[in-house]
């Protein structure tokens, strides 16, 4: 079940974006849904696992912060 709802977002959400006027800003928006869905999948809220990565590459540009079950 999980595997057919996410399969479902990848499909509404590449037709959201179907329409972007340029490539680089498909890419931003395919990077941020993939960042989403990945942080879903892993049990974390996708909206406090961006401000943690977000926060994160601020204070040390070029930190790579995942998604994980721990918080």
């Amino acid at each position: 079940m999980l595997v057919t709802l996410t399969l479902r977002d990848m499909v509404v959400g590449r037709k959201n974006h179907y329409g972007s006027k340029s490539l680089r800003g498909t890419e931003v928006a395919a990077l941020f849904y993939s960042l989403i869905e990945t942080a879903r999948l892993r049990g974390e809220d996708p909206g406090r696992y961006l401000l943690r990565a977000a926060l994160a590459a601020i204070e040390n540009p070029g930190t790579v912060t995942l998604p994980s079950n721990s918080d």
